[in-house]
């Protein structure tokens, strides 16, 4: 049986996309508290199904799929440029395909401006409404307003028409920010990208015996199987360690181990890699906000993830991705790699940053053992010292030294050159797991 959260996103779900919500509406048709429809709805703008605007509510929008994630809703722009809608509300939820700058003759500007594009334009008003009719939202930057005959036209249409108090360049750029952070996203592999989904998992009730896991085991090979309730609920997962020299009539729920390590369908793969390294977990159950089971994922599904997503191109290119394109390798030493200091890795106060040093450490080490065979490895702890302050456009030479490793670890210490001088040491702990 489904909770009282889950039936509410499901509710929310059912919604004609543009259909506006409040809480004290979901509240009355769930027949639940105003705190519960609260939470729901939060869970829901957090699953990207409904978004929320200042002085104007909470609209149903189009779920993305992840191939379309870098195009935004006007809702969504209407929050990225603290903007305040003039008219054409019922149209927030579309999705802009382009948007046009207006730095230029009417008649040019129109050529730019198709259906559903955003023209970001000032104070003009003849403008405004040619874009309308056009089948285009307008975004009027420096604060100024739209005429009424306009903001009618926008209801009409339902166009948004949206004023906001910042510049045309600053509008532009921010924009393009939330579009490129989408795009860093979509290449973020999550859970729900390799799941098992539960119509394809084999599973175990609360109510089975040991023998009913024996015969599963035959008929699947599979060693570990999540248990769950009667209705569907988490509850448990048991192993074959579990089972070993117990009675077939043994029931399953006294051998499992209940409230097993699960992930939620949004938890980045990364993650869920190094909780499972971590805990030493083989199987990871899936499950939804109410402990409903929905997949699992294996070690296996997680590893081959990883080096799959390694090897694709990033269009969005992170703070790591930065570092990394600085990185080469010493043609005279094998292990040493050499980075030069860019703007974008120094402090306030222009030397090479924490963060950065950082990043160049986890990359040596993360090349030093693959080049060793030794698989993936997710650091565990790392003491980093500065000695000296590295100055922008400096050459940085980490060189790793493995001091201990065993199958499952490996201890390693780091010294940082610049030029000849040393400028930094470090120690770092990883745990590492085989292909």
């Amino acid at each position: 049986m489904a909770t009282k959260h889950e039936k509410i996103l499901r509710y929310i779900e059912s919604l004609p996309v543009g259909d506006k919500i409040s809480v004290r509406q979901v509240a009355k048709e769930m027949a639940v508290s105003e705190g519960t429809a609260y939470r729901a709805i939060k869970e829901a703008e957090n699953r990207k199904l409904v978004n929320t605007i200042e002085r104007v509510g909470t609209i149903r929008i189009e779920q993305k799929k992840k191939e379309n994630i870098e195009r935004l809703t006007f809702a969504e722009v209407v929050n990225i440029v603290d903007g305040q809608v003039l008219g054409g509300r019922n149209g927030l939820h579309k999705t802009l395909t382009k948007f046009v700058i207006g730095a230029m003759q009417m008649e040019d500007m129109m050529r730019y401006t198709d259906p559903g594009s955003l023209l970001i334009v000032g104070n003009r008003l003849k403008v405004h409404g040619n874009a309308i009719r056009a089948g285009a939202a307008v975004l009027i930057t420096g604060g100024f307003d739209a005429s009424e005959e306009v903001k009618k036209l926008a209801d009409e249409m339902e166009l948004p028409i949206i004023s906001t108090s910042y510049d045309t360049f600053t509008v532009a750029t921010m924009i393009n920010r939330a579009i490129y952070d989408q795009l860093i996203e979509k290449d973020i592999l999550l859970v729900e990208d390799i799941i098992v989904p539960i119509s394809q998992t084999a599973t175990l009730d609360s109510d089975d015996l040991v023998s009913d896991f024996h015969a599963r085991n035959k008929t699947t090979s599979h060693g570990a199987f999540p248990v769950t309730s009667g209705n569907g609920r988490l509850v448990g997962i048991v192993t074959a360690k579990d089972v070993i020299g117990m009675d077939g009539e043994v029931p399953v729920e006294r051998v499992m181990t209940p409230k097993p390590i699960s992930a939620g369908m949004k938890m980045s793969v990364a993650s869920a890699a190094h909780r499972m390294i971590w805990e030493g977990i083989d199987l990871m159950p899936v499950v939804s906000a109410g402990d409903r089971l929905e997949g699992v994922i294996s070690r296996q599904d997680v590893l081959k993830a990883l080096q799959v997503a390694q090897r694709q191109p990033h269009q969005g290119d992170t703070f790591e991705d930065l570092v990394r394109s600085q990185m080469e390798e010493d043609e005279e030493s094998e292990s040493t790699l050499l980075f030069t200091v860019t703007p974008r890795m120094t402090n306030p106060l222009g030397s090479l940053s924490h963060g950065a040093l950082t990043i160049m450490l986890s990359e040596a080490a993360d090349q030093f053992l693959k080049k060793r065979k030794r698989g993936e490895s997710v650091i565990e702890s790392m003491s980093v010292y500065f000695m000296k302050h590295v100055q922008l456009g400096s050459q940085v030479s980490v060189r790793p030294e493995l001091l201990d490793m065993s199958r499952h670890f490996a201890k390693m210490e780091f010294t940082v050159y610049s030029g000849e001088s040393i400028v930094g040491k470090a120690m770092m702990m990883l745990q590492v797991f085989e292909r």
